[in-house]
C-alpha cells in the first residue's frame, strides 16, 4: 500500500467507522456464536501472497463483527462504560503515524512533555491538591498507564519498596526477605479482584476489610484489624480505598481512613476507576474529599471521558517514591536531560519499558469539548433539554408532572400521589419518560 492507497482507503476507513457506529443499534449487542467459531472461517496458515484489501474489508463483516459484543451500542449495559469519541479515534491515528516509543524524554520529547502537562490539566479539572501535580518543580506528577490494574499494582510495589527501606533504616538486623513475609496490605471486601490480584503479583500478604451497611469502609473496623495485626507482629504498609466500587459504587470514608494511614505509615492508594470522571463536576467533587491524605490516586478517563482506551490516569505526592522503587539506568537508555529536574523518563512510572503517544488523545479530547462540554457530558442533561422533555410529556397527556428548581438547575419530580397507584404504575410511567428522553436526545440539536 503506497500512500496514495492509503489516503482513499483511511477515508473509506472513517466512512466505515462512523457507518458503524451510527447503526450500532441495528446490531444484536451480543454475538450468537460459539467458542472456537473463528477458526473454521479462517485458513489455518498465513497467505504466502498478498492479499488484496477489498477481501479483507469484506471478511471483517463476515469473520470479526459476529463475533463483537458492541461495547459502545446503546443496549450495553454489562461491565462498565467505555469511553469513545472522534476526536479522541483521530487522535490515536496520528499516534500510530508518528509511531513513537516514549519511553524517555529522549526518545520523543513532546511524548513525554505533553503527557505531563495533559494530567496536570486533568488534575486541575480535578481540583487535585497542588501536591499531585508536576508543574514545572512540583515533587508529585501524573502518568498514564494502561489501565487502573497497572495502576494499583504500581502502588503497591512502591509501597512495598518504601516500607522495607524504612523499616531497614531503624532495624538494620532484618532482611528484606523477613520484612516482606511480615508486610500486610488490606483493602475492602467490596475492591475489584484486580486489587487481590497486585498483592498476589507484589508477594505480600493481601487483607479485607468488612464494609458496612453501605458497602464502605469504615475507621473503626479498619483501625481495629491494624492494632490486631501489629498485635500478631505484622507490618501493615498499604491500603487502598475504592471510590465507587464494582458491585454497588460504594465509596470508602477517605477522610476517616486517610489520617490513619498517615499515622501509621501506610501508603493510601485511591482506585476510582470508574466513578473518577465525575469528579471534574463541582457538585460531585466532594465524593474526591480525602485525597490529600492519600499518596497515590488513579481514576480512567477510558472509562467515561471521552478518550477511548487505553487511558488511565495515576497521579502520585511524591515521584520519588515511584521511580525510587524502580529506576534502572542502562547506559543505552541515559541522556544528558535526564538529570535536569525539568524533565521525567516514564519508563520508571510503569511495568514495561516502551509506551505509546496516549496523551494525544487527551489533548484532543479537552481541547475539542473544553471542561464545560466533559461536564454536561456527565451530567447528561442541561435545563433546555429538561425543559423540553417537561413539555413533551405534556403533550402526550399519559403523565402528569411539575418541575422545581434545585440550585438554578430545573428538575422534574415524579411524586407518589393518589391512593390506588401501584407499583405498575410507575414502572409504566417510567417507560413513557424513558422513552421520550431517548427520542428527544435523537435529535441532532441534542
Amino acid at each position: 500500500m503506497d500512500a496514495e492507497e492509503f489516503r482513499r482507503r483511511g477515508k473509506e476507513m472513517v466512512d466505515l467507522v462512523a457507518d458503524y457506529l451510527e447503526n450500532i443499534e441495528d446490531r444484536p449487542v451480543y454475538p450468537d456464536v460459539e467458542p472456537g467459531y473463528l477458526r473454521s472461517l479462517i485458513p489455518t496458515e498465513a497467505p504466502q501472497d498478498p492479499e488484496n484489501y477489498e477481501d479483507i474489508i469484506k471478511d471483517v463483516e463476515r469473520v470479526i463483527m459476529p463475533g463483537i459484543t458492541h461495547w459502545h451500542s446503546p443496549n450495553f449495559f454489562a461491565y462498565f462504560p467505555t469511553a469513545s469519541s472522534y476526536p479522541a479515534m483521530l487522535a490515536d491515528m496520528l499516534c500510530g503515524a508518528i509511531g513513537c516509543i516514549g519511553f524517555s524524554w529522549a526518545a520523543s520529547p513532546a511524548c513525554t512533555e505533553l503527557e505531563t502537562v495533559m494530567l496536570d490539566w486533568l488534575g486541575k479539572m480535578l481540583q487535585l491538591p497542588e501536591c499531585f501535580l508536576a508543574g514545572t518543580h512540583g515533587q508529585g506528577g501524573g502518568v498514564i498507564q494502561g489501565t487502573a490494574s497497572e495502576a494499583t499494582l504500581m502502588s503497591l510495589l512502591a509501597a512495598r519498596c518504601k516500607a522495607v527501606r524504612r523499616i531497614q533504616a531503624t532495624n538494620s538486623d532484618m532482611s528484606e526477605m523477613e520484612i516482606l513475609s511480615k508486610l500486610v496490605a488490606y483493602t475492602s471486601d467490596q475492591a475489584h479482584s484486580s486489587v487481590e490480584r497486585a498483592a498476589l503479583i507484589g508477594g505480600v500478604k493481601m487483607k479485607k476489610v468488612p464494609t458496612d451497611e453501605h458497602y464502605a469502609v469504615r475507621k473503626d473496623m479498619f483501625m481495629k484489624m491494624v492494632e490486631e495485626d501489629k498485635a500478631d507482629g505484622l507490618l501493615p504498609f498499604y491500603f487502598c480505598a475504592t471510590l465507587g466500587t464494582t458491585p454497588s459504587c460504594a465509596f470508602d470514608k477517605t477522610e476517616e481512613l486517610g489520617p490513619l494511614c498517615n499515622e501509621e505509615n501506610m501508603w493510601m492508594h485511591i482506585d476510582a476507576a470508574y466513578a473518577g470522571s465525575a469528579f471534574i463536576c463541582p457538585e460531585f467533587r466532594p465524593l474526591l474529599n480525602g485525597v490529600e491524605f492519600a499518596d497515590s490516586f488513579n481514576f480512567n478517563p477510558h472509562k467515561w471521558l471521552l478518550i477511548n482506551f487505553d487511558c488511565s490516569a495515576m497521579w502520585v505526592k511524591k515521584r520519588a517514591d515511584l521511580i525510587g522503587a524502580f529506576k534502572m539506568d542502562p547506559l543505552y537508555l541515559k541522556h544528558e536531560n535526564q538529570e535536569s529536574g525539568l524533565v521525567t523518563d516514564y519508563r520508571h512510572w510503569q511495568i514495561p519499558l516502551g509506551r505509546r503517544f496516549r496523551s494525544l488523545k487527551m489533548w484532543f479530547v479537552f481541547r475539542m469539548y473544553g471542561l464545560n462540554g466533559l461536564q454536561a457530558y456527565i451530567r447528561k442533561g442541561s435545563n433546555e433539554l429538561n425543559q423540553n422533555l417537561l413539555k413533551r410529556i405534556t403533550q402526550c397527556r399519559e403523565i402528569h408532572l411539575v418541575p422545581c428548581q434545585l440550585s438554578g438547575r430545573f428538575v422534574l419530580r415524579f411524586a407518589i400521589c393518589a391512593r390506588k397507584i401501584e407499583s405498575h404504575h410507575v414502572q409504566k410511567a417510567w417507560q413513557h419518560i424513558t422513552q421520550l428522553t431517548f427520542e428527544l436526545l435523537q435529535e441532532p440539536e441534542h
